[in-house]
């Protein structure tokens, strides 16, 4: 009994350690080379492809730069031209700072959904001088937390994860964007929204939040009475097993609330249907979500405030001993 026992323990931390991409698969990547290896075997991709491929992924994971091959520029753009011309059913719409799209490539998809999202939040962080570098390929981010990790940032969460992520499949929540930005001098929030506060399993109140959260922005430029484009960065969503970015939010004539996400689910050429007239309007139904599409348990969302002196954010550093979320409600 006891040996069946153990063999069941043995089992369910080996399930875990596949599920958290801890299971020594390898990384990002031994992914994007098996993918590569597997489109030579079926005819997709030609051998003298398949090196050039492998030494241009090569030179940006050397350089620790993201080679921005899943990256789609003018989102925000998109959007703002589609709410100016395109659903008059709203009479107010929000817009966060200009953000690009960075979806899954070959290499992390399944677990890369953090990376990415981490990503766009960098993308918009440049364009209001809270943070002025490049944007950095996922192993580069893994090393970038490992470096947080050292100066004492959630030593619980680096034990979670054995201190180690580079050459894993690890998927990072808000726990591990909140590490990233205190690292980077940037101060940020964590709200946990722990239970529906609405019929059917709904989350009003966080639609509520987000509401709150974009009306804040005294720098806000209005180009009609119903669009609104704030200076704000995105903010990050995290739910049980994904997650994704807020760019903006809609409220429509009946009072209802719908955020604006982006997904890096979404591949590049669907991003892409935003950019033009003729696809837009079936394109932008899966960056809006009502309250009806948002029905998981729990939610977490990651909000930029500003830029930590250096005396806050070793009090932040200290205070992550025991980090904690402001629960709402």
């Amino acid at each position: 009994l006891l040996d069946t026992q153990n063999s069941q323990k043995n089992h369910h931390f080996l399930d875990v350690q596949r599920q958290f991409g801890l299971d020594g698969r390898g990384g990002y990547r031994r992914q994007m080379e098996r993918s590569m290896e597997r489109a030579v075997a079926s005819g997709h991709l030609a051998p003298v492809d398949f090196y050039l491929k492998k030494a241009d992924m090569m030179e940006s994971l050397a350089s620790g730069v993201d080679d921005g091959s899943s990256r789609t520029q003018g989102v925000i753009r998109a959007l703002r031209d589609y709410y100016q011309t395109e659903c008059r059913d709203s009479v107010h719409v929000w817009l966060a700072v200009d953000t690009d799209h960075y979806s899954s490539s070959a290499g992390d998809k399944g677990w890369g959904c953090g990376y990415r999202n981490f990503q766009m939040l960098l993308s918009s962080l440049h364009r209001i001088d809270a943070y002025s570098s490049t944007i950095p390929s996922i192993p580069r981010v893994q090393r970038m937390i490992e470096e947080a990790w050292k100066e004492g940032l959630d030593p619980q969460g680096a034990s979670h994860f054995s201190k180690r992520l580079q050459r894993t499949q690890a998927w990072i929540g808000g726990t591990e964007i909140y590490v990233l930005l205190t690292s980077l001098g940037i101060s940020a929030r964590i709200i946990d929204f722990h239970q529906p506060t609405g019929s059917k399993n709904t989350h009003p109140h966080l639609f509520d939040w987000v509401k709150q959260y974009f009306c804040q922005s005294s720098k806000s430029s209005s180009l009609s009475p119903r669009l609104i484009l704030t200076h704000l960065p995105p903010l990050y969503l995290q739910h049980q097993g994904h997650s994704r970015t807020v760019v903006g939010l809609e409220q429509r004539k009946n009072g209802s609330l719908c955020l604006l996400l982006l997904d890096p689910g979404s591949s590049s050429s669907d991003t892409r249907k935003l950019l033009s007239r003729e696809t837009c309007l079936t394109a932008v139904q899966f960056v809006r979500k009502f309250p009806r599409n948002l029905k998981h348990k729990q939610y977490q969302l990651i909000a930029v405030q500003g830029v930590l002196s250096p005396e806050e954010k070793q009090i932040r550093i200290f205070n992550s001993r025991t980090l904690s979320a402001e629960r709402t409600p």
